[in-house]
């Protein structure tokens, strides 16, 4: 896929099949073969006895809860024994005197008071370049808080479809791409950052370093959401964060790769994915390429990694993918 296809993806257009024409040799003869050779009971019995035992590795998952946790506790510790260490809260910070600011905070503030703030633009290029590196919505998964009660509900929401309690109500993708626009249009129109009031990052990140607020109300909100009617409503239908980082990811030399040789097109990945759409690239007949990075809007979580019985989806630095 190439980078204007991710970019329209992300924005919302929904994936599809890629016309011949856009296939490299090596994968049209892969899925040629592929195509010719059936596998037999026995080949897809052991597929899933892999997949099954996979469901018990959660390496990438447990790497990531523990570097969420780290990086907000910093924050609670910090302004709790008075270290300044770290001193303000996700949306804008400041570490070790370096200034730090979200960057769809700065954009926000920036449309609100019309005016270009020095110790914003510092701040929000450290971010910028971190985040450029390291993968832009792995913000996400790697960083905010919401994501992590965002998971909690997900799972419960899977208990009680399981048991037939409630059903998933997908939403447009192209919500979060309208929100994004409006919520621009509204700050700099009403010269206050409507926005930053109910996001959710924001809301948990102040609720856990200066203690919880009325705020609180919308989260609970949309963790009773997520849980009984649309699984994952904020993180994947609704976010502009997740937008704005997933512009900065497009063109990241950290990503997920797939290669379509290993991959048994069993789908497991895409089941346990925040952003399913990102991975129909694994679907029989839908790879491009033999060796392709995944989408901008991958949040880098690596539940797909843990989740591939065959090692078809790994971390990599493009560039330096032969490397590792």
């Amino acid at each position: 896929m190439s980078l204007l296809q991710s970019l329209a993806v992300m924005f919302g257009r929904e994936p599809t099949k890629p016309p011949a024409s856009a296939y490299s040799e090596a994968a049209a003869c892969l899925h040629e073969a592929k195509r010719a050779n059936r596998r037999s009971a026995e080949e897809r019995a052991e597929v899933n006895r892999q997949i099954h035992e996979r469901h018990k590795v959660h390496t990438w998952r447990n790497r990531r809860w523990l570097t969420l946790l780290a990086v907000n506790l910093l924050f609670v510790v910090s302004f709790k024994f008075d270290v300044q260490l770290v001193e303000g809260a996700l949306t804008a910070s400041r570490v070790i005197g370096f200034h730090m600011a979200d960057l769809n905070s700065t954009l926000q503030v920036t449309l609100a008071f019309k005016t270009i703030l020095i110790n914003l633009i510092i701040g929000s290029m450290t971010v910028l370049l971190m985040w450029l590196l390291l993968g832009g919505r792995s913000f996400c998964s790697w960083t905010c808080p919401y994501h992590l009660l965002a998971e909690m509900a997900e799972a419960l929401h899977l208990k009680l479809a399981a048991k037939g309690l409630v059903n998933d109500h997908p939403l447009l993708r192209g919500t979060r791409t309208v929100l994004w626009l409006v919520f621009a249009v509204l700050a700099f129109a009403t010269g206050y950052t409507v926005f930053e009031t109910i996001s959710p990052t924001g809301i948990v990140s102040r609720a856990l370093i200066y203690g919880p607020g009325v705020a609180l109300v919308v989260v609970a909100v949309l963790l009773v959401l997520e849980v009984v009617y649309t699984r994952r409503l904020w993180c994947r239908y609704l976010c502009p964060i997740g937008l704005t980082y997933g512009l900065v990811g497009a063109v990241s030399p950290l990503r997920i790769a797939y290669r379509p040789q290993a991959c048994h097109h069993e789908g497991a990945c895409r089941k346990i994915c925040l952003v399913p759409h990102v991975l129909d690239c694994t679907k029989k007949g839908f790879a491009v390429d033999v060796h392709q990075g995944i989408g901008a809007d991958c949040t880098r979580c690596g539940l797909c990694v843990d989740a591939c019985p065959t090692g078809a989806l790994k971390f990599e630095v493009k560039g330096l993918d032969r490397l590792l």
